[in-house]
């Protein structure tokens, strides 16, 4: 006796938030594979909206519906044929402009099985053009990734579809589960002595390569670790243990950006102490130096924190880009609001975007050094300039509460004066 073999089922993780695509001709599948995985809510059917009139037109409700959802972080499932590359382009083009993944969900059976499911509902299959649905699917589906969807799956059979797992992963920038209590540590920029003394005055156990937090509490390091300062690498050395051991989370900043650059061989010119971080790795040695990349490769662009009541991020973030893992969400978290533009001295313009600011989340962030702890409107700079002879600041979460210590020396000289 011949046992058959099951296949495995097919296995789809989706980011939990994006924007669907529910790829397949006539009668294959989907409105019941959406009923089976989605929420009605999430699920924008075509058919819905031919209410309104000519198929154009219900297009163009179905995609302001869609927008709408993106624009409140939802995810959000397109229901249609969109078997041409010309149907899918608008949707690659709305997942972009709200930062979003656009993600396919293949539905390719064979065609005598679509023939045999509309012919039993009585409906014709010349009338609803099946042919040429599914050899324009089966001609253009290869093509998903280069038109821009950045994950697809297939379901070639119903065995296929009725076993497929969907499971919901969160994006790396979400960590909403982590409550707290945090510690928000400012740009340190290789001011390990002052970091070392402010994290006593936080009530950290330092150790020689690392941190004890108090009961319950996590640092969060908010980038720039490196450059200007003296102790590059020993800061490194300190805030990786730490986040290896638990005791911290790190975003990057534009100064780490820049020496991940530079340790994976891009051409970067090593200005603002880079070329003093680079010989300090280089004496610390190879194994080092792969550590540091790993570890700056492993980071997210920004955190949301708390239930998303508050944000971590170099630069800030605008509420648009908050909880968003796309290309324009990290630049601005890395390198603030800027458009290219350089003041007298070169260095680039930034537009104060908190000023503008009117999300529900607390912004946390450094990037631009100033005097003192500027808080406006719900966004907090914490960036007091300890390189430059200033000091090494942190946020307390949630009492609000700022503890600094002053720099022991001015270890660089600010190409503008501090804000």
């Amino acid at each position: 006796m011949t046992l058959a073999l099951v296949p495995e089922p097919v296995r789809i993780d989706l980011p939990a938030l994006a924007l669907v695509a529910l790829v397949g001709a006539s009668a294959s599948g989907k409105s019941t594979f959406a009923a089976r995985q989605f929420q009605p809510d999430e699920v924008l059917r075509v058919e819905d909206f031919q209410r309104a009139g000519e198929a154009d037109a219900a297009l163009d409700n179905l995609y302001t519906a869609a927008a709408q959802r993106l624009a409140q972080g939802k995810l959000t499932v397109i229901e249609a044929n969109l078997v041409r590359p010309a149907d899918r382009r608008r949707l690659v083009e709305l997942a972009r402009a709200h930062d979003v993944a656009p993600v396919a969900i293949v539905f390719d059976l064979a065609r005598s099985l679509l023939e045999a499911r509309l012919a039993a509902r009585e409906c014709c299959p010349e009338l609803l053009d099946l042919t040429s649905q599914v050899a324009e699917l089966r001609r253009t589906r290869r093509g998903l990734p280069q038109e821009g969807f950045r994950q697809v799956w297939t379901l070639d059979s119903p065995q296929a579809a009725d076993s497929a797992q969907v499971r919901r992963i969160p994006l790396p920038v979400d960590r909403r589960e982590l409550c707290g209590p945090f510690d928000f540590i400012g740009d340190v920029h290789g001011c390990l002595d002052e970091l070392r003394e402010l994290l006593t005055c936080l009530g950290y156990r330092v150790t020689d390569d690392g941190a004890v937090p108090p009961p319950g509490r996590t640092a969060v390091f908010l980038g720039d670790l490196v450059d200007r300062g003296p102790y590059s690498a020993g800061t490194l050395r300190l805030v990786m243990n730490m986040v290896a051991a638990g005791a911290a989370l790190c975003v990057p900043g534009n100064h780490d950006e820049k020496l991940r650059r530079a340790l994976g061989g891009r051409a970067v010119k090593p200005l603002h102490g880079l070329d003093v971080t680079l010989a300090q790795l280089e004496a610390a040695g190879a194994d080092f130096q792969a550590q540091v990349q790993a570890f700056y490769g492993s980071l997210s662009s920004h955190l949301v924190l708390d239930s998303g009541r508050v944000v971590a991020a170099h630069g800030g973030l605008p509420q648009r880009y908050q909880g968003r893992d796309s290309e324009r969400a990290r630049h601005f978290a890395l390198y603030g609001d800027v458009n290219g533009r350089s003041d007298a001295a070169g260095l680039p313009l930034r537009r104060d975007w908190a000023a503008e600011y009117r999300g529900d989340a607390l912004v946390v962030y450094g990037h631009t050094p100033v005097r003192q702890p500027r808080w406006l409107n719900r966004t907090v700079d914490i960036d007091t300039g300890c390189a430059f002879g200033g000091a090494l600041s942190a946020l307390r979460y949630p009492e609000l509460e700022v503890v600094s210590v002053p720099a022991c020396a001015q270890y660089a000289v600010p190409g503008r004066p501090l804000g």
